[in-house]
């Protein structure tokens, strides 16, 4: 009877010791990896279903190097990104029919306020999740000696004289003077501007209205304010506007910028191209908009009057917009999605594939810090 015993008992506990090794395998399955949870144990799931979000089509790129990371891990999560614009995105976001929205400019006071229809606990959050140069770009195919790869120079008044319709020719002597080795065709300026409402309009704007002083007589906004030149949707319809003919002149993010030429720009005593490397310098000593206090918002001030070296003044910082409670979200899905998915974007791993697939700035770590500090509010069911 002892011998037995002791086989029963020896019995019981291996047939305990594979239940435990079966469960946890179990759990191991869905567990997320780096970035892809939040932490909490009611977050450690697979995500399934449909979660849409849209709005900036600067970030199109990023977003879809963030969808296919973010399915590694959530294969059954079924994720899109429309890049219908900023404006339309926030729309989009306050009629209820998104989970996010990518924005190139914080919300207003107005989108604000409206949010409380589709946030169950107070307003809703923007957070810096993307940051890009914006190139002043421009089609000219044969403006330096061959084996050159220059950048035409010009300064803020330049820039606005430009935009604005003060300077109409390539051959300009304002333009001749700041490169002289440049080949400058005697060819019209054809200026190309979005004709939708958006972010990097109003960053672009902001930056002339900060630096050109009287060359540049419009007020910051996201719809572009004269009637010059010719309007394209989007990002990519100003890059493909551009591309159709030689002489234009136009503003968008630089990584999408390729093939055409791109202006270094007045910093002080020197002249910086835009790169991301130019516009990490430049973030990592941004400071906190103080009219955006509101809880759980990370709105930055750029100082597009830098004179400091190794830094490019005209950049577009991109957000997205949660809440950290969502209505008509009784299960919490929708909360626990954005979470992770804003997790997601603004881990190391997040931040390193929006550089490579977009030639972003990777957000340095004290500015991450500061975003995830927010995330970690969303949470709740409503």
């Amino acid at each position: 009877m002892h011998a037995h015993g002791h086989g029963r008992g020896r019995f019981a506990a291996l047939l305990m010791s594979l239940a435990m090794m079966i469960s946890l395998a179990a759990c191991g399955d869905n567990v997320p990896v780096d970035g892809g949870g939040t932490g909490d144990a009611a977050d450690q799931v697979l995500f399934q279903g449909e979660f849409a979000g849209s709005g900036a089509s600067s970030q199109q790129s990023a977003d879809e190097a963030w969808i296919a990371g973010f399915r590694k891990q959530h294969p059954g999560a079924r994720i899109s990104y429309d890049p219908a614009g900023s404006g339309a995105g926030v729309n989009a976001f306050l009629s209820g029919s998104t989970i996010w929205a990518g924005t190139d400019a914080p919300l207003t006071a107005d989108q604000l306020e409206r949010s409380r229809k589709v946030c169950g606990s107070g307003t809703a959050i923007d957070l810096p999740v993307y940051a890009t140069p914006i190139a002043v770009a421009y089609n000219l195919p044969d403006l330096w000696p061959k084996g050159s790869d220059g950048h035409l120079r010009m300064d803020p008044a330049l820039i606005a004289m430009i935009f604005s319709g003060k300077v109409t020719n390539w051959r300009d002597p304002r333009i001749a003077a700041l490169n002289p080795e440049a080949n400058l065709p005697d060819l019209d300026i054809t200026v190309i501007h979005r004709s939708d409402k958006s972010g990097t309009t109003k960053s672009f704007l902001s930056y002339l209205h900060d630096t050109a002083g009287s060359a540049w007589p419009y007020p910051a906004g996201e719809n572009w304010p004269n009637d010059l030149g010719q309007g394209a949707k989007g990002t990519a319809g100003v890059i493909m506007t551009m591309n159709q003919a030689e002489g234009t002149f136009g503003y968008a993010d630089a990584a999408q910028t390729t093939g055409l030429g791109t202006v270094a720009v007045q910093v002080g005593k020197t002249w910086q191209p835009p790169t991301a490397k130019t516009v990490a310098n430049l973030l990592d000593s941004a400071q906190r908009d103080p009219q955006a206090s509101q809880p759980g918002r990370v709105v930055l001030t750029v100082d597009h009057r830098t004179t400091r070296k190794h830094t490019y003044p005209i950049v577009l910082v991109s957000y997205d917009v949660a809440c950290t409670v969502y209505r008509n979200d009784q299960d919490g899905s929708k909360a626990r999605f954005a979470k992770a998915w804003l997790t997601y974007l603004l881990s190391e791993q997040g931040q390193r594939m929006a550089a490579a697939n977009a030639g972003s700035a990777e957000l340095g770590q004290g500015l991450r810090s500061q975003a995830m500090a927010s995330v970690e509010t969303i949470g709740g069911k409503s």
